[in-house]
């Protein structure tokens, strides 16, 4: 091996376990066994529900993958993003991120009713988001994981962290580390978890700019390889077709697998906020080019990486509740 791919290797090594090192400590306050006695069928409960879901629409895995995503960068793992608008609380399916595209809550209260029949008053929304999100991994053929389990749901939510904690497709590299880093997470976390968008769509309203227009002076963006653009430029035009959807990775869309960063290889990453992996940073750039050449490797980080951001801030203990209905808190 050449001295600078023993040197990548050697720190790749070192980022594992450091990841390693982080998941132990965050875990401590969650159990995957939680539920054994409360609620041993909980888990076949959930799987049995996202099962469904998946075959009757195959968008709906990527839909609940990326439910627990935008929960946890908000106030933690807390299921905030599930609570519905009232008069004191603003939703934060109504913020930016959230609205006209997060989707799956019907499927959650599929899951949550069936959860309140079996055990009534136990098992969390958030850990229902958990579990469903390793599920619907592993039902388009990524990596499954123990799920520690035990998180509590929140008494609200934050539309304000919602709009300005997630990351956008339009950030740039630097603004996307400094968020992921506010929640805990690093460089080889980030560029594991995105690798979640080898299934699921994107709106033609989130890369516009990269077709027409990438930084204010009318061009566009030169990192998208052309023949990938003209093809996008089809359905998403410089006015009108907001909500027209594209597949992230066009090659196996349905399949959770490694292409999509064999994609950024190619220059064909739908979002900017997945092209500048490859751009931004030698850092980034280099795990992006191990990932597409090992996936076995990439499976290992990424159920790694989302052990680690389903333990962000969760709620556990005597705080928070468990709701009876994942839209609304408890009126006891």
């Amino acid at each position: 091996m050449r001295k600078g791919g023993a040197m990548t290797m050697m720190m790749m090594m070192v980022a594992v376990a450091l990841v390693f090192s982080c998941v132990s400590s965050a875990s401590a306050q969650l159990d995957p066994h939680f539920y054994s006695h409360s609620c041993p069928q909980a888990q076949q409960i959930v799987a049995s529900i996202v099962g469904k879901a998946h075959y009757q629409d195959p968008r709906m895995a990527a839909s609940l993958l990326r439910l627990h995503f935008h929960d946890c960068f908000v106030k933690g793992c807390d299921a905030s993003i599930l609570l519905d608008s009232t008069a004191s609380l603003a939703s934060e399916k109504r913020s930016v991120p959230n609205k006209d595209s997060a989707r799956g809550f019907e499927v959650v209260d599929e899951i949550k009713a069936a959860l309140e029949a079996a055990c009534p008053r136990t098992v969390s929304c958030a850990d229902v988001l958990a579990l469903a999100a390793r599920d619907s991994t592993v039902m388009t053929g990524g990596p499954g994981w123990i799920v520690p389990l035990g998180r509590r749901d929140s008494l609200g939510a934050s539309i304000q962290g919602s709009n300005n904690d997630i990351p956008a497709p339009n950030n740039t590299l630097p603004t996307i580390i400094t968020k992921f880093k506010l929640q805990g997470l690093d460089i080889v976390d980030l560029v594991a978890l995105l690798g979640s968008h080898t299934i699921g769509d994107s709106r033609c309203t989130s890369f516009r700019q990269r077709l027409y227009n990438q930084t204010g002076n009318g061009v566009p963006d030169l990192t998208l390889d052309a023949s990938a653009a003209a093809v996008l430029r089809q359905r998403c035009p410089r006015s009108g077709g907001d909500q027209n959807l594209f597949f992230l990775d066009h090659v196996t869309p349905f399949k959770f697998d490694n292409q999509y960063y064999k994609n950024l290889l190619a220059n064909k990453g739908v979002l900017s906020s997945d092209q500048v992996l490859l751009t931004g940073s030698p850092a980034t750039a280099d795990l992006v080019k191990l990932y597409a050449a090992n996936q076995d490797i990439f499976f290992q980080h990424f159920a790694q990486s989302m052990v680690k951001m389903g333990n962000v801030s969760p709620l556990t203990g005597a705080s928070g509740e468990v709701r009876t209905n994942c839209r609304s808190v408890n009126h006891n």
